[in-house]
C-alpha cells in the first residue's frame, strides 16, 4: 500500500528526505515493500502545492532552484488548511524550531492528529514542550507521534532504546548532544581561545550568527528533556532541567583538565538518584577513560546506562541534510511496518 506523505516545511530537512527517497526508490520497495508518494508540501518561502496523486518532486525542485518559488500545483491553502484537507498518511512537520512557544508545530501535529494523520517530525518544538499532549493526542486518535530525529538527527537513539535495548532498564542517559560546542572544544583543546573557536565553528557553518542557543546550552536541554520523557518515562517541562553553558570555560580550564587526564565535554544527563529523576545540561571534565571523553569535532554521542548490558554508547551524526533526512525515513518505515 502507497504511503502518502505531506511536508511541511522544505528546506535542509525536507530536501534531504526527498532526495534520500528519490535516490532509494527501488531498494525500499524491493526489501521493505515501502512504495510512497508525496501529495503535499507547505512551505513559507516557496509556496503551497497539493496533488492528491503525487507531485513530481523532482520538477519542484527545479522550480525552486531556478525562481525561488513553487510553480505548479499551486493551491492558497496556508498549512494548517493543508493538513486538514490532504489525503496524506503522513504529516512530515519540519518547519522552524521555537523553543519558546513550540508554535506553528505544535498546532501543526494537533492539526494531523485530529484529522487521523500520523505526524513524524525533526523539530524539537513539540517534542520538548509538549511531549504528554502530543502524545495523548496521537493515542487518542489512533495515530503515531515519531521524533527519532529530534536527538542525535540520524543516528538512532530514541529507536535504539525503544528497539535493541527493549527488556533494559535504563538508569542513566548522558552524552554529548551539541555538536557545535563539542567543536569549539575540541578546537580548545588544540590552543584556541574561545573567542576564536566560536568563529571558526560559525565560518565552517556549524554555529549559527547568534550562537547562544548552541553555547549557552539551550539545544541539548531540549534534547535531555526529550529524553527524560521517552527514554526515562517520567513527564519532564524544559524549565525543570538545570542548563549551563560553555562560553565561560577558559585556556585555563582546559589545561586543568588535561593535567587530569580528562577533557571537557558539554554533558546533557538524565538520571535516577536515590529513586528521583534529575535532568541537567553542564560543562563536565570526563576522565580520558570514558567512552564520551574520545568524541571529538561535531560529532555527538549517548551512553546509556542498563541493568542488562551495562553501559553502551552509540556515536554518530548529530546533524546534516542526509542525516536527518535518514532520520525522518526510518520513521516512515516504522509506521509503513506496524501499519
Amino acid at each position: 500500500m502507497e504511503q502518502k506523505i505531506a511536508l511541511i516545511g522544505f528546506g535542509t530537512v525536507g530536501q534531504g528526505l526527498v532526495e534520500i527517497l528519490e535516490n532509494k526508490k527501488s531498494d525500499l520497495i524491493s526489501n521493505y515493500g515501502y512504495n510512497y508518494s508525496i501529495v503535499a508540501i507547505s512551505d513559507i518561502r516557496f509556496g503551497t502545492v497539493y496533488d492528491p496523486e503525487g507531485l513530481d518532486v523532482t520538477q519542484l525542485l527545479a522550480e525552486i532552484s531556478d525562481t525561488g518559488s513553487f510553480q505548479h500545483n499551486l493551491t492558497d491553502w496556508d498549512a494548517l488548511t493543508l493538513i486538514k484537507n490532504c489525503n496524506a498518511d503522513v504529516v512530515c512537520e519540519l518547519a522552524f524550531t521555537d523553543l519558546e512557544t513550540g508554535e506553528p508545530a505544535i498546532s501543526h501535529c494537533m492539526a494531523a492528529f485530529e484529522s487521523r494523520k500520523h505526524i513524524v517530525t525533526s523539530n524539537k518544538g513539540p517534542a520538548a514542550l509538549a511531549y504528554k499532549k502530543m502524545k495523548d493526542l496521537a493515542d487518542k486518535y489512533n495515530v503515531m507521534f515519531m521524533i527519532e530525529g529530534t536527538v542525535m538527527s540520524g543516528t538512532p537513539v530514541l529507536n535504539l532504546t525503544s528497539g535493541p535495548l527493549a527488556g533494559c532498564r535504563i538508569s542513566s542517559a548522558k552524552g554529548i548532544l551539541n555538536g557545535t560546542t563539542n567543536y569549539i572544544l575540541s578546537e580548545m583543546e588544540n590552543g584556541m581561545e574561545y573567542k576564536d573557536a566560536l568563529k571558526k565553528a560559525q565560518e565552517l557553518g556549524y554555529a549559527e550568527a547568534d550562537p547562544t542557543g548552541d553555547v549557552e546550552g539551550y539545544d541539548a536541554r531540549a534534547k535531555v528533556t526529550i529524553l527524560a520523557n521517552v527514554v526515562m518515562g517520567v513527564p519532564c517541562l524544559l524549565n525543570e532541567v538545570t542548563c549551563e553553558g560553555i562560553s565561560a570555560i577558559t585556556a585555563g580550564d582546559i589545561q586543568n583538565a588535561r593535567e587530569n587526564n580528562s577533557r571537557w565535554k558539554l554533558i546533557g544527563n538524565v538520571e535516577y538518584i536515590d529513586g528521583n529523576l534529575t535532568a541537567s545540561v553542564k560543562p563536565e571534565m570526563i576522565a580520558l577513560t570514558h567512552p564520551l571523553a574520545g568524541i571529538m569535532g561535531p560529532t555527538n554521542a549517548a551512553t546509556f546506562s542498563t541493568d542488562l548490558l551495562g553501559d553502551i554508547t552509540i556515536v554518530g551524526a548529530g546533524a546534516g541534510k542526509i542525516e536527518t533526512g535518514f532520520s525522518i525515513l526510518s520513521d516512515l518505515l516504522e509506521i509503513h511496518r506496524l501499519s
